[in-house]
């Protein structure tokens, strides 16, 4: 058994790990607050803008999207994987990293490369796979315009042909304790399919050609920007679960530390104490 003093030392690692753990899970918990609120604010205008899309391009020719919908034989792909820039969130980037491969996996034979929006995704599939850059200072400031950036990337390069398919891997946002790993295509745009093609009688200025134009680059960038924020949101969620499972196992450690701590204490006390009761009947004796 340990002596008392190695003992007395754990316990205090153990209480000193509770108040970093602790700390996170409250930091954690003020930061999701913020980014649950914009994630909720955010996703009725992106279902409005995609139902607005898809409601004016039902009524046009399918190549009505031009060099967005142009569907090519797939023969490079690039994913891009939104992962975190900080750690000890669980499982959170490891499932991005997981559902990558699966991605990557299901293009064997063709060009697979990747687009890391984090630190974390870009240290691992760097050393498995081509990743062609790292925009992890997207979330140092957080802001549509930045990631408006990424989007214009993105889509320069599917309109310069180096990519014939674009996909993003993400964790989407439903709870702070629950997070869904999703693969949404990018680029090209899917063709759309509407089983309602009741049209209202509209006069649209400009036309609808122009208004579809004009919609799919920000309804892209907005698409992307939705994806980033649940990521955002969805990080601070397993971070605050990750650091409130560490303290509660803390907890239960310290106090299994304190039981030994005692036990060894009361066995070191009746030790002496029938040290010292042996000694007085040897005297006596």
């Amino acid at each position: 058994m340990a002596n008392l003093k190695e003992i007395r030392n754990r316990i205090t690692s153990v209480q000193s790990t509770m108040q970093i753990t602790s700390a996170m899970k409250m930091v954690s918990a003020a930061k999701l607050k913020k980014a649950q609120d914009a994630i909720t604010a955010m996703r009725p205008y992106a279902e409005k803008l995609t139902e607005l899309l898809q409601s004016v391009s039902a009524t046009l020719d399918g190549d009505a999207g031009g060099q967005y919908t142009s569907q090519r034989e797939v023969n490079k792909v690039l994913i891009v994987a939104v992962t975190s820039n900080r750690g000890l969130c669980g499982a959170f980037n490891t499932n991005v990293i997981k559902q990558v491969k699966v991605v990557a996996d299901a293009y064997a034979g063709k060009q697979v490369d990747v687009f890391a929006i984090g630190k974390k995704g870009n240290d691992v599939l760097r050393k498995t796979h081509n990743v062609i850059a790292n925009r992890s200072d997207v979330f140092d400031s957080l802001t549509f315009e930045n990631v408006a950036e990424v989007a214009n990337l993105l889509t320069d390069k599917f309109v310069a042909g180096e990519y014939d398919k674009i996909e993003i891997v993400y964790n989407q946002f439903k709870n702070a304790a629950t997070q869904l790993v999703m693969t949404e295509q990018f680029l090209p745009l899917a063709p759309i399919q509407s089983e309602n093609t009741t049209a209202g009688d509209y006069i649209f200025e400009p036309s609808k050609e122009e208004i579809i134009l004009t919609l799919i680059p920000k309804s892209l960038k907005t698409q992307l920007y939705k994806s980033v924020r649940d990521s955002f949101a969805a990080e601070h969620g397993a971070r605050m679960t990750a650091m409130h499972k560490a303290t509660d196992n803390a907890t239960d450690l310290r106090n299994q530390l304190k039981l030994t701590y005692n036990k060894a204490r009361q066995a070191a006390i009746t030790g002496e104490i029938l040290e010292i009761v042996g000694g007085a009947e040897a005297l006596n004796g």
